[in-house]
């Protein structure tokens, strides 16, 4: 029987890699977003859905069996979305007699301090109080977060960045494979990490960046103060016993500047 899943966030990083590979899996997709695509789309159906007024909410939730909660605000107000949104969506989910909740989170958000992983831990904690059956994945950093990262100090004559922090980027699609491993009307509960398939540092990552747009510009250290910045730097935000993605930082790189 086919699994009828919702995914939200369908028009995000993550959400764009899951839509296909959901789809493979025989999933019947339905995609939500605050601003759906115009025009047809002969492999998913798309529904408006806003997390922080509850526009859409329940009417997206009908007939659902899976929820794939993959929307996120890292740049915005993520207290609204990634709390109170969640909340909201779990409370319509419980009414629908959802079979699996499946929310992504990020690994280490309960050791690093950080605002937005704060959020990102208390929803983990609704997700998880709630009555309906739920499943949690925690993935590193993706390699295009990353990139955007770099990207933003590319154009400096010297990039300043916190070359003692540490990372375990993942390709996107392989994040997203992990996702769908767990969208099945069988909840997991909290599942095992999943990692890129090294730990570098941000000042490697940043060099291998450079190079790969052939760039000459010196990378310089800024030391940043701080528990957050001791988090980082001490790792906290990889899991080196998981390293599940095959796709390196420079092949990444590399691929994207070829």
């Amino acid at each position: 029987m086919t699994t009828r899943t919702l995914l939200t966030g369908a028009t995000g990083t993550l959400g764009t890699a899951l839509r296909p590979r959901l789809c493979d899996a025989g999933h019947d997709v339905r995609a939500a977003s605050r601003s759906p695509p115009a025009g047809d789309d002969d492999d998913v159906s798309w529904t408006a859905l806003d997390l922080i007024d509850g526009t859409g909410v329940r009417a997206a939730l009908e007939n659902v069996d899976v929820v794939v909660h993959a929307a996120s605000a890292p740049r915005g107000d993520s207290e609204a979305v990634d709390v109170r949104g969640t909340e909201r969506l779990l409370e319509a989910a419980a009414d629908a007699a959802v079979s699996n909740f499946v929310y992504v989170s990020i690994v280490g958000i309960d050791d690093i301090p950080y605002s937005y992983y704060e959020h990102k831990l208390a929803a983990e904690r609704a997700v998880e109080a709630s009555q309906v059956p739920s499943t949690i994945r925690r993935i590193t950093q993706f390699h295009p977060f990353v990139g955007e990262l770099l990207e933003m100090v590319s154009r400096l004559p010297i990039w300043p960045l916190p070359t003692a922090f540490r990372l375990q980027p993942i390709d996107v699609g392989e994040a997203a494979d992990a996702v769908v491993e767990c969208a099945t009307t069988e909840p997991r509960g909290r599942t095992p990490d999943v990692g890129g398939p090294e730990v570098r540092t941000v000042g490697d990552l940043a060099r291998s960046y450079r190079g790969a747009k052939g760039l000459r510009r010196p990378v310089v250290r800024v030391p940043l103060p701080g528990s957050i910045a001791a988090g980082f730097r001490a790792g906290e935000a990889t899991c080196p016993d998981r390293a599940d993605g095959t796709v390196t930082w420079d092949e990444w790189a590399e691929s994207r500047f070829e």
